[in-house]
């Protein structure tokens, strides 16, 4: 007798009913879609996509591989130039270690009082505004103060050999300065400027 559809408990997943069994035994039960998703991209070669994931547009694949080479390209201009960087430094460490190697004890003296001297600030920048009449940042009064202290060194220097050679020794005169200048300006080595100035 019919007893009405088969709402035995499952075994496997207990409170869920198994529901009224299939009028054809002999049919196949369909498969999981999932499963039939995954069949066919099997079948078609392509991968499985979750239609929420957003897929990057055919413009953005082109942009994002044209902008590689560059960006490569750029970290070995820079790494490049790190290294270019570096191998000067070293040359110009070795022939500064090669000069003083060679310098004698008086000229050692006199290169280590060179070194630690340096314009006041303070007096670059005032002297800076009031020519310019604006007032200027810090990077600049650097700057000037360095420009200033090569200037003068470049004046003792050739003062030197100007005492040098007309026979006398230190310590330099006015004579010997006003004589430096005016050497440098032959040999195109002053600042030019629309009015002469005297120095000394």
């Amino acid at each position: 007798p019919d007893q009405g559809p088969n709402l035995d408990v499952s075994r496997e997943a207990p409170g869920v009913p198994l529901g009224p069994e299939p009028s054809n035994p002999g049919r196949i039960l369909p498969r999981d879609p999932a499963q039939n998703a995954r069949k066919a991209s099997d079948e078609e070669g392509g991968e499985l996509v979750h239609q929420d994931c957003p897929q990057p547009r055919a413009g953005e694949e082109a942009d994002s591989s044209s902008r590689s080479p560059v960006a490569k390209r750029r970290k070995v201009d820079t790494e490049g130039k790190r290294g270019r960087q570096r191998e000067v430094g070293e040359e110009e460490a070795q022939k500064m270690r090669t000069l003083v190697a060679a310098m004698s004890k008086e000229q050692l003296n006199r290169y280590e009082v060179f070194r630690r001297s340096a314009f006041p600030k303070s007096t670059i920048k005032h002297l800076i505004q009031a020519v310019a009449g604006t007032p200027v940042s810090q990077n600049v009064v650097i700057a000037m103060s360095g420009m200033a202290k090569v200037f003068v060194g470049e004046v003792v220097e050739e003062a030197l050999d100007v005492c040098e050679k007309w026979g006398e020794k230190p310590p330099l005169q006015p004579k010997h300065l006003k004589e430096a200048v005016r050497r440098l300006r032959e040999k195109g080595q002053m600042p030019s400027t629309k009015h002469k100035i005297l120095f000394f």
